[in-house]
């Protein structure tokens, strides 16, 4: 619908600039949003303040000229003008009902891509293996899952790549601790945060150590053939723990998706090479560096981005701008998404000019952080263990499960332990995923159990109970939600106002998957449940006043059903039947 109105704004414009009545040239970005009285209309536009400067008109009198110039649509009922020049635009209700009615009958359920599809790489999750993952990388492992899930759903063919750290000092470090306690050590391989909390002791201590594992990081760069098999063993380890995470987690990565800082080792001198082809390196205290003049320091002068250091080692930038070359050559991406913490704005911005001005990858190649805040504890403080150590993200989540298990079991003691454990794996593991998913990815939140597990407010085991409230229905009635016969006829506020909702979930779809904002999918089905539960309280279904009425109802329940089902599993979530 908002596509919708913003053409007819623009067919408008068009007619208004050759009639004279404005001056040619003008461009505005168009914005359509949603009212937040329905009362005022479903939709409302500022474009007549937006160009009434530049128009040389008063806002009011453009508004007027462009409410006479709008053509005619099935999709609106009226338009009105509010306030100092508000555009309000009413849905026409048969048509409404109509698209709902074609909705239900859709395998999309109505949504499309608003444009072309496209090959999008997304990166995310991309924890350091050698130890084990930690709830700070739950942010970009959930939200870089939701988004793709949103992607595929509306038609792009999603490449997810785990662009895992497998390179560097740390395994050095492991190296060294495992050639000097390798019995010890080979006995608390099982637990690798254990083992990596040793090794980095001895690090930080001993500068004999440390030296020893720098010279072993050199070996391994070289592919010494022992090195070599125990950073294969460190990897394989690393890489099951994290599977077992994601499976817990029910987040679309596997081991295929698995694409490692070590994959690229092999094209790193090339990428100092063609850098230095192009002239882009510099040499700064024996290290090999860029300097844009875009990003400077607080002196004014131009920040590095060091592709290889002094002693010849190369960093993260260089393997990201091999990957990004490897992405557009090999991948064929159009569109690159970075679930990264936010706080790696500044070296994203850096290597994305970098890849560009070496040819790396093409103007058409859409390069985008998707940053994200940190998850702190209740306290506002980064979350951390009692004693001050790093949460296990494995132990979160089973401590999860069994406090929703403690409380499903609490109001449910008549189900069997294996229909509690299903409900309890789905409430918990959503609860932990859709407290975060509901935040700004931008934001930092804080953990709370006791409010993430709450049946009320914007959580997931109110969601999840608004979903079983529709599948009741229909429960009862003994039909799935394709078996309803009739038509959608609406009448009352309630049902009008759930089909307004219900009809823009393809407008919302696209604004997640063009922003990466998954929260927004949150607020939006959370008040799809509030506008179901006004409408089962108000209008009757299964005791409607004539078939025809209960027909139509039936059908506003059964697309309610459909859209929250769909909504919850596009963010990840494991949707029941009852609970």
């Amino acid at each position: 619908m908002k596509d919708t109105i913003r053409h007819l704004i623009q067919q408008a414009l068009v007619s208004l600039t050759e009639d004279g009545t404005l001056p040619a040239g003008l461009t505005s970005d168009i914005q359509v949003e949603n009212t937040k009285d329905r009362t005022h209309g479903d939709f409302a536009s500022n474009i007549a303040m937006m160009l009434a400067k530049p128009a040389g008109m008063k806002p009011r009198d453009l508004a007027t000229q462009l409410v006479a110039a709008l053509p005619q649509s099935p999709e609106v009922a009226k338009v009105e003008i509010a306030g100092p020049g508000f555009l309000n635009f009413f849905q026409d209700q048969a048509w409404l009902a109509a698209s709902l009615d074609k909705a239900l009958a859709d395998g999309q359920i109505g949504v499309r891509k608003a444009g072309a599809a496209q090959r999008v790489v997304v990166d995310l999750s991309s924890p350091n293996l050698a130890k084990e993952m930690h709830v700070g990388h739950l942010r970009s492992t959930i939200i870089g899952d939701a988004v793709s899930r949103v992607l595929e759903f509306l038609g792009d063919t999603v490449i997810r790549q785990n662009h895992v750290g497998d390179w560097g000092t740390q395994f050095g470090m492991l190296l060294a601790y495992l050639e000097e306690q390798p019995v010890d050590a080979q006995a608390e391989l099982h637990d690798l945060e254990v083992f990596y909390r040793a090794a980095k002791k001895r690090f930080d201590e001993s500068p004999e150590f440390a030296d020893r594992a720098r010279e072993l990081v050199v070996k391994l760069q070289a592919n010494d053939p022992k090195c070599m098999a125990l950073w294969t063993r460190f990897n394989d380890i690393s890489l099951s723990h994290c599977q077992k995470v994601y499976d817990l987690l029910g987040v679309k990565l596997s081991m295929a998706d698995v694409k490692g800082e070590s994959a690229y080792n092999d094209d790193l001198a090339q990428v100092v090479a063609d850098l230095t082809a192009k002239g882009l390196l510099v040499e700064s205290d024996g290290a090999l560096c860029v300097f844009l003049d875009e990003f400077k320091n607080a002196e004014g002068e131009p920040l590095p981005v060091i592709v290889q250091k002094a002693g010849g080692g190369y960093l993260y930038a260089t393997t990201d701008l091999a990957a990004m070359r490897y992405r557009h050559k090999v991948l064929h991406a159009d569109r690159v998404l970075y679930f990264v913490d936010q706080r790696q704005a500044l070296h994203f911005q850096q290597v994305f000019e970098v890849a560009r001005r070496a040819g790396f990858v093409p103007a058409s190649m859409d390069l985008e952080h998707m940053g994200f805040g940190t998850m702190n504890g209740a306290d506002g403080k980064p979350f951390k263990t009692r004693d001050g150590g790093t949460v296990k993200l494995i132990d979160l989540l089973i401590e999860a499960e069994e406090r929703a298990y403690t409380l499903v079991k609490g109001k449910n003691p008549d189900f069997s332990e294996q229909d509690l454990r299903q409900i309890a794996h789905a409430v918990g593991i959503g609860a932990v995923k859709y407290a975060d998913l509901s935040k700004h990815r931008t934001s930092d939140y804080s953990f709370n159990f006791d409010l993430m597990l709450s049946f009320e407010g914007n959580t997931a085991p109110y969601l999840l109970y608004a979903y079983t409230r529709v599948a009741s229905i229909f429960r009862k009635l003994g039909k799935g939600y394709d078996e309803v016969g009739g038509r959608i006829n609406l009448q009352q506020p309630q049902e009008i106002a759930l089909a307004a909702q219900l009809a823009q979930f393809a407008d919302l779809l696209n604004n997640v998957a063009v922003k990466g904002v998954p929260h927004i999918l949150c607020a939006y089905l959370y008040e799809l449940a509030g506008l179901f539960s006004s409408f089962y309280e108000h209008c009757p279904i299964l005791t409607a006043e004539d078939p025809a009425q209960q027909e139509s109802r039936l059908r506003l329940a059964a697309l309610t059903g459909r859209t929250l089902k769909q909504g919850l599993e596009l963010l990840g979530l494991e949707t029941l039947e009852r609970m």
